[in-house]
């Protein structure tokens, strides 16, 4: 194939290539109309460059794509290469109200939820709005079209817990619902409710994705979230300063990994039920500072730690997935946080 991002992002590109090498039947999506909301955000935007990847395959049956943001400026920002090709249609509105589609829609994608502390934990009553009216809404659009619908939830339903095993998609810890963080966790726990309750009756063919940390090109390196802050220092050739001892670890997925599983769900993932996507092992953050140190274009970068050397316990964030569920459907990760990270810098440093 041509440059698809003409000279934007290789690594985008690459990655689109890796995806669609990883199936051959692809062409189920040929001729359907696909609506994604938050299309502009982290998750959501590289399923747009997925099936805009499509149709550049199979352009005589190109699949027609809504593209629902608030922001006109992020969406034209973030696809300047789409905007005007025919089969791309652009929703300017708020998810929470309700959306007049005339047209077929075969599958909807509803990924819009603000996902970084940074935001929610600012504006938690319009977090709480858009994840259950947003949801409310998008389940009553799949329910009127007949449409295949993926609600993107998150790894926050699990709560806090403190075991060191797996966490697969029957354990769940204790949520206080008055905890600052519950404006997120608990609005995401009702929508996957919510999912559940219109297939069981309507029969909406609802299949949820809980997803770890996911990190990729297109990051906001400004959230707020950790990966963010060291990727930042990394790329603006400074020491990387940690706030802890960097003890605590998580799981880092890499974005064309976790688009490849959002793919499968929505073809083959069983309605009514949630799967596990994201890494099945965990970094702690001292290591993953380390390596994105070494990355950098700056030589003899180091990692800075607090010059207070409390040794307490730092608080473990629900801990990594048993991801053998969604393996049933033929998916896992195979992206080492040393090939993604190093893939992200080289994004950022060459768009």
């Amino acid at each position: 194939m041509s440059a698809y991002i003409e000279g934007k992002s290789q690594i985008i590109e690459q990655d689109m290539k890796d995806i669609f090498n990883l199936r051959d039947d692809w062409q189920r999506f040929s001729g359907k109309s696909v609506l994604i909301t938050g299309a502009a955000g982290l998750l959501a935007a590289y399923l747009v460059e997925f099936f805009a990847w499509l149709n550049q395959a199979w352009p005589d049956d190109p699949i027609r794509l809504y593209a629902l943001v608030r922001d006109e400026k992020k969406l034209k920002d973030r696809f300047p290469h789409l905007i005007s090709r025919s089969w791309f249609v652009a929703v300017i509105q708020d998810v929470c109200d309700p959306l007049l589609i005339e047209a077929p829609i075969d599958f909807i994608i509803h990924a819009a939820s603000p996902s970084s502390p940074k935001y929610y934990l600012q504006h938690p009553v319009s977090t709480i709005r858009t994840n259950t009216l947003g949801t409310l809404n998008m389940l009553d659009l799949a329910r009127e079209k007949c449409a295949r619908f993926l609600f993107m939830s998150s790894g926050a339903v699990y709560g806090h817990g403190d075991s060191q095993n797996a966490i697969d998609e029957t354990d769940f810890g204790t949520q206080d619902p008055l905890e600052i963080y519950a404006c997120y966790s608990e609005s995401k726990r009702l929508c996957e409710t919510l999912c559940a309750a219109y297939f069981r009756q309507y029969g909406v063919q609802a299949v949820i994705a809980r997803i770890s940390h996911t990190y990729g090109p297109g990051i906001d390196l400004n959230d707020g979230r950790v990966f963010s802050d060291l990727l930042s220092d990394s790329l603006a050739g400074r020491d990387i300063r940690l706030h802890s001892q960097g003890t605590s670890s998580r799981p880092f997925c890499y974005i064309a990994d976790a688009t490849f599983a959002f793919l499968i769900l929505l073809l083959e993932g069983d309605s009514g039920n949630a799967y596990n996507v994201g890494m099945d092992s965990e970094i702690t953050i001292l290591d993953l500072a380390r390596l994105i140190a070494g990355m950098s274009s700056r030589e003899g970068t180091v990692v800075l730690l607090p010059e207070d050397n409390d040794k307490k316990k730092e608080i473990r964030a629900s801990g990594h997935f048993d991801i053998a569920k969604i393996k049933k459907l033929g998916w896992h990760p195979k992206t080492t946080p040393e090939i993604g990270f190093r893939r992200v810098l080289s994004h950022f440093r060459n768009i």
